[in-house]
């Protein structure tokens, strides 16, 4: 592990590949899970917030499911996280060309709305937890992510490199320089696997 800061980083992030492969995997983070994506107290009021600008880029089951629970609910590890339709995919999810995407992006990509998507999405298959005195940033390896593990292997992309964007998001620019900085350096002592 890599500590920088009050932040601990799982050397997978730094040694597995990883870059979403959507054309294969068809999606299959929007639709498969035990829950809905995971919320900050901040996105469960953005999420009310722009619940009308959102409502418009769902589909029927995605709009009875939000207007049933709500636009956040609360999992069975007394999380907050986006609501299903019954216990399958994601209610904001939206069906592209047989692809499973995200209808919060799709109206922010359109300039309906100013947040992108939940940080959690937007960084999956990175998982960040915080805890009292420290947050933990994982990567969760899942077998629904198989053809991504291929295609950051054939690309050379590490996941924090693929993922640069969403943990810019999430870390602050200078953290993830940091990280950059010091998965170079344990790459070039040996701690890392090339």
């Amino acid at each position: 592990m890599l500590r920088i800061e009050d932040t601990i980083f799982s050397f997978d992030i730094l040694e597995k590949k990883f870059y979403c492969d959507l054309p294969v995997c068809l999606g299959s983070c929007c639709r498969y899970g035990d829950s809905g994506a995971p919320l900050n107290n901040d996105e469960v009021k953005i999420l009310n917030d722009i619940w009308p600008e959102v409502k418009p880029y769902l589909g029927s089951e995605g709009i009875a499911a939000v207007e049933e629970k709500g636009t956040s609910v609360t999992d069975f590890e007394n999380d907050n996280v986006t609501p299903l339709i019954g216990n399958a995919e994601c209610a904001y999810s939206i069906i592209c060309n047989n692809i499973y995407m995200c209808g919060i992006e799709k109206a922010w990509s359109e300039g309906k709305i100013s947040f992108r998507k939940p940080v959690s999405c937007h960084l999956f298959p990175i998982r960040i937890k915080n805890y009292t005195e420290f947050k933990a940033v994982n990567y969760v390896e899942l077998s629904i992510c198989k053809s991504g593990r291929r295609n950051g292997s054939e690309k050379g992309k590490y996941v924090y490199e693929f993922l640069k964007e969403p943990l810019i998001r999430a870390i602050g620019k200078n953290m993830y320089s940091d990280l950059c900085g010091a998965a170079k350096e344990l790459r070039k002592n040996g701690t890392l696997k090339k």
